[in-house]
């Protein structure tokens, strides 16, 4: 499971109730600090959801805020708007005109500042540079960059014409991109030459030109020059490449918004599924851009002045939903930064708050682990009085990284927002208000307005205080995903058979006696390693893919640094021989071998060798035991078995580091 504390140690958090209640001076200010806010959305959930889209502008009125039954449903049905209109065009009509939409900082120490004002020219001559291309409403485009500017840009060029983009995070592999392009049937690719990651070029553009030899439906990649070798742009198929400041810079700056219906498409985001195939959730317009949006306004108590900066990725749905989407239609300023934090040294992150003067700060309990890693003095040393809010995401935080960031970042008086939302979820489903809600460390405590949850049993019935369970959503919200791509019984069989009326989360929680939600991680074999969701069938299917392997078993153990650490147990064929020094080899071969076919996250940390994995008399493999040898556990039940003896000789070869 995610990184959380043990059992007895939650019980005794729960037992201990620690509440941080939020400063009288910070609650007076709050956006979110309407004390009727909860009680209002329990009331009348449509109200409080149609409350939030009168901040969107409309293109054409919608008939229904919510129609249809789960999960089938519709929201604001029949209304019409733009993404880019409500992100970009319509802050040029006031006084956000010259406001600074987006601050870039570069890893090698360039920084850009673009105002709303530039940011809807630069997103109209994308636009033009596609519809050049052959780009139309309806067709894909796939992004596949670092967290550069023109990522955002990219992506709102394609919203603004109506063609679904599909953005996939730039440490995928080659054929990861291949798969994704393939599956979505992606007309064009937008791409760079490389990437900056920790002094080192990212080889973008050669896994492009690999991936696009595997995806017929491309017809051109739209190349954004960022290292500046234009070498490598010989790798590409002859007459694909087209430069970006060619198309782009040379385009018109004006662009007309494509009138959206509600329920159009707006994107596909493909997050790893518990079969292998990779999942294409598909978000709609109009529910999606609300549910950002207000989500984005209340959780972190957006102001106008506020400098907002969310650590993600671009290619990951927080940082569609929490650096682009919902900030920018809020009219904030959003800071996108493209390296490491540890690069050029452990204060990078530091640093930037104090030069940008960041009020607001989203990051991963990975990274806030890795801070606490490094030490107290790195932010004793700096100055990050600007900062007046602090969230978490991605992973359950365990309540030490939260006591942890509360001190040595927030200096004792920032709140801390904990959000438990997913790629499915679109936005942010459980966090505490600012100023509204006292917090718990390691609890992200109550639904957000007009969310309705709650911890079940195996049947469905609801489990009492302190029980652990598993999280349902009991009613629709905005940004729920609407299907899997061209796989309708895919989405209603994974998300909606197993409670009639209820969406699996497919995460384990508990709730205390105040109503507070624990998360706990995933209860089925996805696995979340710094935060990023990675099927164990992926990467057991990228590991029997090479030629020495038989047989693999995937499983998460506990890593106090990223949550979870993938830990690989193989068979080899026959032939194999992995005897005295050849194992080592072999071991980072395997290793090499996932991050080819993967990427760098899925590397696992660990490869054992073994000559049988434990199996039910059936033939499945016995995870949970794997699991419970990996973080050292005593051995759950083992009468199932086909052959008890194979996981205690598995449990022996573990412990000796064999």
């Amino acid at each position: 499971m995610a990184a959380q504390p043990s059992d007895s140690k939650l019980d005794a958090l729960l037992r201990e109730d620690r509440v941080f209640s939020p400063s009288p001076a910070f609650a007076a200010s709050a956006n979110a600090g309407d004390p009727g806010i909860y009680a209002r959305a329990e009331r009348d959930p449509d109200a409080f959801w149609e409350e939030q889209a009168a901040a969107l502008r409309w293109m054409a009125p919608y008939m229904h805020v919510l129609e249809g039954e789960v999960p089938a449903v519709r929201w604001f049905a029949g209304g019409r708007l733009n993404v880019a209109d409500n992100c970009v065009d319509r802050h040029c009509e006031g006084p956000r005109r010259n406001k600074a939409a987006i601050l870039w900082v570069g890893e090698t120490g360039e920084t850009r500042t673009i105002t709303y004002h530039q940011l809807r020219r630069d997103v109209a001559r994308c636009a033009n540079a596609l519809k050049a291309l052959g780009v139309g409403r309806g067709d894909r485009v796939a992004i596949y960059m670092g967290v550069v500017p023109e990522a955002a840009v990219a992506m709102l060029a394609c919203t603004r014409i109506g063609a679904p983009h599909t953005v996939v995070f730039g440490g995928f592999s080659a054929e990861a991109l291949r798969e994704r392009m393939a599956d979505a049937e992606c007309k064009v690719l937008i791409t760079q030459d490389g990437a900056h990651r920790r002094g080192r070029v990212v080889p973008l553009l050669d896994n492009a030109a690999q991936a696009v030899r595997g995806a017929p439906s491309v017809q051109k990649v739209l190349v954004l020059r960022r290292i500046g070798d234009p070498a490598l742009r010989a790798a590409l198929p002859p007459g694909m490449a087209v430069d970006w400041e060619e198309a782009v810079a040379g385009a018109s700056p004006d662009c007309p918004c494509e009138p959206m219906d509600a329920e159009d498409m707006l994107y596909i985001l493909y997050t790893s599924g518990t079969t292998g195939k990779p999942k294409g959730i598909v978000h709609t317009t109009a529910g999606y851009l609300v549910g950002v949006s207000a989500t984005c306004r209340l959780t972190f108590d957006l102001k106008e002045e506020d400098v907002y900066w969310c650590t993600a990725d671009v290619g990951w749905v927080t940082g569609h939903s929490y650096v682009v989407y919902g900030p920018l239609c809020n009219g904030a300023t959003t800071v996108m930064y493209e390296g490491a934090p540890d690069y050029p040294a452990r204060d990078r992150h530091w640093k930037i708050i104090d030069e940008l003067g960041v009020s607001i700060y989203y990051t991963a309990p990975t990274a806030i682990r890795t801070f606490m890693r490094w030490g107290d003095e790195e932010p004793a040393r700096a100055d990050l009085r600007s900062l007046r809010v602090l969230g978490s995401v991605g992973e359950p935080i365990n309540p030490e990284a939260w006591m942890w960031y509360h001190e040595h970042v927030g200096r004792g008086r920032c709140p801390i927002v904990d959000t438990w939302w997913q790629t499915e979820t679109g936005m942010i489903m459980i966090t505490p208000l600012p100023g509204l809600v006292p917090t718990k460390p390691g609890s992200a405590t109550r639904p957000f307005p007009g969310v309705q949850a709650a911890v079940v049993d195996e049947n469905g019935a609801p489990v009492g205080a302190g029980a652990g369970g598993n999280l349902v959503l009991t009613r629709p919200w905005p940004a729920m995903t609407r299907t899997i791509f061209r796989d309708d019984e895919r989405f209603v069989r994974q998300y909606w058979s197993r409670y009639p009326g209820c969406y699996l989360t497919g995460d384990g929680a508990r709730v205390d006696a105040d109503g507070y939600f624990w998360l706990m991680g995933r209860v089925d074999d996805v696995l979340n390693v710094s935060g990023h969701r990675l099927s164990t069938y992926e990467i057991e299917s990228a590991l029997v893919d090479h030629p020495q392997v038989a047989e693999a078993a995937v499983i998460g153990r506990f890593d106090e640094l990223k949550g979870q650490a993938v830990a690989a147990f193989v068979t080899l064929k026959e032939a194999s021989d992995v005897s005295g020094a050849a194992a080592a080899p072999l071991r980072d071969e395997l290793k090499a071998h996932v991050t080819k076919k993967i990427g760098p996250i899925a590397r696992p940390e660990d490869v054992f060798f073994t000559v049988e994995l434990p199996k039910t008399r059936s033939g499945k493999i016995m995870r949970r035991l794997l699991r419970d040898i990996a973080e050292g556990r005593a051995l759950g039940d083992t009468t199932t078995l086909a052959d008890p003896a194979v996981v205690q000789r598995l449990k022996e070869q573990y412990e000796e580091g064999d």
